[in-house]
């Protein structure tokens, strides 16, 4: 038995996870001068190498701590990596096993505003539940996408 990706692929839905992948790749990058740039202005480091630009000695260690603002942000990155990564992979067989257009489209749209919406709900902060809510929007999104997969693989 001889399997013909071109049976499946359709280019329309590849090229929209693309985009997508693209958006949100660029979103999460953004994160880490982010980060940086409220590590400057809060003057909080968490190694002391960083700290020779403000002096040397016991006054510039009081710049070793943690911030409110500089986590935020971070947890924000590492929520990214933890849900943007696998959602890449398994959206990228989503996008050649066959999934028609609306429903990957559906599916992408849904995931790129809910990881935007957590995004900001993060970093306002915005209340309960915003935030949780769409965090679960990202992950069911990500599931449907699993479902399928393992539907078409039982058809092969």
């Amino acid at each position: 038995m001889t399997l013909d990706i071109r049976e499946y692929m359709d280019l329309e839905v590849f090229f929209v996870y693309v985009k997508c992948i693209i958006f949100l790749m660029v979103k999460m990058m953004l994160m880490s001068p982010l980060t940086g740039f409220y590590r400057m202005k809060n003057k909080a480091f968490t190694n002391p190498e960083d700290l020779s630009t403000f002096g040397k000695g016991e006054q510039v260690k009081k710049y070793l701590r943690t911030d409110p603002d500089v986590e935020r942000i971070r947890r924000i990155h590492l929520n990214d990596l933890e849900n943007i990564v696998p959602f890449a992979v398994i959206g990228l067989f989503y996008s050649v096993c066959g999934a028609s257009y609306s429903t990957a489209l559906l599916h992408y749209q849904l995931f790129v505003g809910a990881r935007v919406f957590h995004t900001i709900a993060y970093f306002i902060p915005l209340p309960t539940p915003c935030r949780p809510l769409a965090w679960l929007v990202g992950y069911l999104v990500t599931f449907s996408m699993v479902y399928k997969l393992f539907m078409v693989s039982l058809n092969m």
